[in-house]
């Protein structure tokens, strides 16, 4: 699973931000590892550097193999809220996103319950 990380000019930290993004994101999403081929991470300063409640925002977007991309957003009063809030939306929309694919291979045919066991 690749990571990439793209932040607009207003949001601080730099290659020690991305690269503690990238760290997390492979942490938290490891058990997706085989589903998702790439995540990207945005981050945006809604109020272009002033500060103001809630005004780091992450969007998160997967890329599951072979699906549609799974996007989430969160907002928050730092990076690291706004991302954290996000990785844990994004884990339980994959989880139902994955959950439905397991499920609708996982059952029987109508034939199986016809079938005579002897």
């Amino acid at each position: 699973m690749q990571v990439q990380v793209h932040a607009n000019d207003h949001i601080q930290g730099g290659e020690s931000l991305a690269q503690w993004i990238q760290t997390e994101a492979l942490d938290r999403l490891a058990r997706f590892r085989e589903h998702i081929t790439r995540v990207e991470v945005f981050l945006t300063d809604v109020d272009a550097g002033k500060s103001g409640a809630n005004d780091k925002r992450c969007r998160l977007e997967a890329r599951p193999a072979g699906r549609q991309p799974v996007t989430v957003t969160a907002d928050g009063d730092k990076v690291p809220v706004a991302f954290i809030s996000a990785v844990d939306k994004l884990i339980h929309a994959l989880d139902a996103d994955l959950g439905r694919v397991k499920a609708r291979h996982a059952r029987d045919t109508i034939g199986a319950h016809l079938q005579d066991p002897e």
